[in-house]
């Protein structure tokens, strides 16, 4: 019995009230080890974050038991570091919305990696976040009565065309409020490779510490604004390519009582977190999100 209660107590100390718990999630297409010499992209991460400071980290992956998210695991996370791109819709929703659940109450933050624009707890968060901004926008006497109708509530793999209306949206029909839910995509992108030029736009942002005021990533996918999301709170990171397209590549909101993060660089079959400056905006992300996952 002493042994056990030491042992317990020898990795209760591994953990110090000042590390920030970390699971890194990745659906693990098999393109990405081209990209990371034989790993995926998450374990690339994760074998980042594990070496700094203050940090425990753990990996999960879509085709684990409960994939990778059972309500344990997700109780000892403090920041969830999500990357998935062709299989949003082999996502159970059940785990998903139990990520949600638990940002939503300040329990948990988001960072949400390039292609997890469509990935089921982002886009549930942008629709909860469209929803309190909806609520805000109507007379405060109709706030408690209002009738409400939500549209777009499934938009996973659903294009937008250039042009189209941007979401989300509000208007009035009767006696309804119809908001449109964000389609949380874009009308552009282009996997070529071509290199995306960064600027830190809020340099004094802890996601930005340490970041140079313009940075490039040699090899990128493009993705062209606009993005279909509620406006962020912060926009710490914007993007341009030699075709003259733009993106607000970093970006911060407050969603219930928790936060979330998106990084818009990331794609499966190039390097982009074998560089530098990738990496440290996750790692300030997870820091700044770890130590302050709420307003409260």
């Amino acid at each position: 019995m002493k042994t056990r209660i030491a042992l317990l107590l020898a990795i209760a100390a591994t953990v110090s009230a000042k590390d920030y718990r970390v699971l890194v999630w990745d659906e693990q297409q098999p393109q990405q080890r081209e990209a990371y010499g034989g790993k995926f992209l998450g374990e690339t991460i994760a074998a980042y974050l594990e070496k700094q400071p203050g940090l425990v980290v753990k990996t999960a992956r879509l085709d684990e038991a409960e994939q990778g998210l059972s309500d344990p695991t997700l109780a000892a996370t403090d920041v969830l570091v999500f990357w998935c791109h062709r299989r949003v819709k082999d996502q159970d929703d059940a785990r998903m919305e139990a990520v949600v659940k638990r940002v939503l109450e300040g329990r948990l933050s988001l960072i949400a990696l390039h292609s997890a624009h469509w990935a089921k707890p982002f886009v549930r968060l942008m629709q909860e976040r469209a929803k309190a901004d909806a609520l805000k926008q109507l007379p405060e006497a109709e706030r408690a009565v209002a009738k409400w109708e939500f549209i777009n509530d499934q938009p996973y793999a659903k294009g937008v065309k250039a042009g189209a209306p941007l979401t989300p949206s509000l208007a009035r029909v009767g006696d309804v409020w119809q908001l449109t839910l964000p389609q949380c995509v874009f009308p552009a992108y282009r996997a070529d490779g071509a290199p995306g030029h960064v600027t830190t736009v809020l340099p004094q942002h802890p996601i930005a510490a340490g970041l140079p005021a313009q940075w490039d990533i040699p090899q990128t996918e493009m993705y062209g604004e606009p993005f279909h999301v509620p406006a962020p709170d912060e926009v710490v990171l914007e993007e341009k390519w030699d075709k003259g397209e733009r993106f607000r590549s970093g970006c911060v909101w407050q969603v219930g009582k928790g936060r979330v993060f998106y990084f818009r660089p990331g794609h499966e079959t190039y390097p982009v977190f074998k560089q530098a400056e990738p990496l440290r905006v996750v790692e300030n992300a997870v820091r700044w999100l770890g130590a302050k996952p709420s307003a409260q």
